[in-house]
């Protein structure tokens, strides 16, 4: 190949600069003709700095891997010219040519001779030289087989791959394949194996994960090297609350604070006293209330983001002091303080069935992902479990949950999360009735579980809300600072994309709003006029908050930049009897 003393036409190529295309290499304009054939040109290698054996700004790219994996990216994307000319006029291969023949023998399906070109592309590891000739050998077993080749296959299996002395428990598998292929005298006996059969290019993706990427370059490792720099820069990205489909490698990744919900889109002034709780549904459709005015409200989002009212809960005694949502966002139940537990359809606003025990009151409730039945937690420091029909199924007493309590369980269904005493969590499983522990040095006011079940939210006394992984030994992982809270329970919960943020109530009518990973408070947004008591983040819109407060309204946040259809800050007060639609339903029994 030509260097660039040899004699000839000048190569006549575009200069790339930070500044962009700034013309052609011997002064030209980009318009004029270029001389010499195609072919000519690519088969000239680009002139470099001193032949370097790297690039970049860092000096720790090799030079022949960066060409190697552009190459192999090309390929992938069907682009192979590309990658071809590539090739010729770098003068790195992306492969040597032993492992292209390697290659093509194992796409022909010329397995013996694939076997001993293995041998020669300089494999070290014998163990990987044997791995790589069993799966070619069971390939070539199964192709047997489905040929209907039986005794073919029988004699591969007994001459070249259990001499191989690996993987015996496979052996036999293969082994059975063949007896009842032999019991029926057809192949298709053995269906359920040889539709394993792995396509030929699945065969060399299998084969490539046991070869060093020196001999054989990992496919799609451009992008996956791509993929990789996104995650970081997104993960470091304190504000970063947006789709990842919306980044671009155009540009280093970064969020401003207006990925964050922070201006007031509307205040819903639906209770007629303090607003003690509020729980978007998981599809993000609905969102519930609850209030110290003996009532809970369920909110309808509208197409354009607007909340109105669906209906009002009425029948408790007692201010109601949460809800919670069924699986499907069906069914909500409510339960009042001390008093009874409530399920409504969300649809008709029907009450369907009132769970209560005789001579104690109900705290705290949770549906079971089945949708099947509920917990409840209970003024005896007990917890229950109903079927729907309203019947107790079991119960579990003692220090089980404290008379003002929260009550969760994990989304497999096996752990019961609840606050056992007043510096105590309980992890209690089901079926083993093991119990694991958070333990806490201050008093416990309430707690939140992460969307995967890994985490734990714990909101403390001293004005500290703690993060604890409790996959397995229970272990703080992450404190926050900054919210106020003297007197009353203030609740906090996970949000944002990938639940990347915390948000929480305050006493000094604010929401405060921290990056979970980094723990540093980034939004304190006023607007409230009273104590704002719990928070909710709807689950499939990361710019949507919920806020309750003692003012006896609920706000919901959205981005400042939002272009809203609706009027700003508008409030919604409604009234029984309204013009809207809404219904007010009485769940008296």
């Amino acid at each position: 190949m030509g260097g660039v003393e040899d004699e000839g036409p000048a190569l006549k190529r575009m200069k790339l600069s930070s500044n962009g295309l700034v013309g052609l290499s011997n002064g030209s304009s980009s318009e004029e003709h270029i001389e010499g054939s195609s072919s000519e040109l690519m088969a000239r290698p680009l002139p470099t700095e001193g032949d370097k054996q790297v690039v970049g700004s860092k000096g720790v790219i090799k030079r022949d891997e960066f060409v190697r994996i552009i190459a192999n990216a090309l390929y992938s994307l069907g682009y192979t010219k590309s990658g071809a000319c590539l090739e010729e006029e770098s003068g790195t291969p992306v492969n040597s040519w032993v492992v292209n023949l390697f290659i093509q023998q194992i796409l022909d399906g010329n397995w013996d001779e694939s076997i001993v070109t293995l041998r020669k592309i300089g494999l070290v590891d014998e163990t990987i030289v044997r791995s790589a000739s069993f799966l070619i050998l069971e390939q070539k077993f199964f192709e047997l087989l489905d040929g209907e080749k039986v005794m073919d296959a029988l004699k591969t299996l007994r001459t070249e791959v259990a001499p191989l002395g690996i993987n015996s428990s496979r052996i036999r598998e293969l082994s059975s394949c063949i007896v009842s292929t032999s019991l029926s005298g057809h192949a298709n006996s053995c269906k359920k194996d040889v539709a394993r059969v792995r396509s030929r290019s699945k065969l060399l993706e299998e084969l490539q994960k046991l070869l060093p990427p020196t001999i054989m370059v990992p496919e799609r490792r451009l992008e996956h090297l791509v993929e990789q720099a996104l995650i970081l820069q997104r993960e470091s990205c304190q504000f970063h609350n947006s789709l990842d489909k919306e980044m671009s490698l155009y540009a280093d990744h970064h969020c401003g604070k207006d990925q964050i919900p922070s201006r007031t889109l509307q205040v819903l002034e639906g209770h007629d006293d303090e607003v003690w709780f509020v729980q978007f549904s998981h599809n993000g459709k609905y969102l519930a209330s609850s209030s110290n005015d003996r009532s809970a409200i369920i909110w309808e989002v509208g197409s354009n983001g607007e909340l109105s009212m669906k209906h009002r809960l009425c029948g408790h005694q007692k201010p109601v002091s949460s809800v919670s949502w069924s699986p499907d966002d069906q069914e909500v139940i409510t339960c009042g303080v001390e008093e009874a537990i409530r399920r409504w359809d969300a649809f008709t606003g029907k009450c369907l069935q009132v769970y209560e025990k005789a001579g104690v009151g109900m705290v705290s409730c949770a549906w079971l992902p089945s949708g099947k039945n509920i917990l409840s937690g209970l003024n005896d420091k007990s917890i229950s479990m109903w079927d729907l029909d309203g019947k107790e199924l079991e119960a579990c007493r003692g220090l089980r949950t404290r008379k003002i309590s929260d009550l969760a369980i994990t989304s497999d269904g096996e752990q019961i999360v609840s606050i056992c005493n007043d510096k105590a969590i309980l992890l209690f499983h089901r079926e083993t009735h093991d119990e694991r522990f958070v333990e806490e040095d201050q008093t416990i006011t309430s707690f939140s579980l992460s969307k995967d079940s890994k985490f734990v939210l714990v909101s403390l006394l001293n004005q500290e809300i703690h993060l604890w992984n409790i996959e397995y030994v229970p272990k703080l992982v992450g404190k926050y600072k900054g919210h106020i809270r003297t007197r009353f329970i203030v609740r906090s919960c996970f949000g944002g994309i990938k639940q990347s943020f915390i948000a929480s109530g305050s006493e000094d009518s604010q929401v405060y709003i921290w990056h979970r990973d980094s723990q540093e408070l980034i939004e304190a947004l006023p607007g409230h006029s009273g104590a704002v008591n719990c928070v909710s983040w709807n689950p499939s819109n990361p710019h949507m908050l919920a806020s309750a407060s003692d003012d006896r309204t609920i706000r919901i946040w959205g981005l400042s930049s939002l272009k809203v259809n609706y009027q700003k800050a508008k409030k919604t007060s409604i009234s029984s009897g309204g013009s809207n639609g809404f219904h007010q339903c009485n769940g008296g029994t």
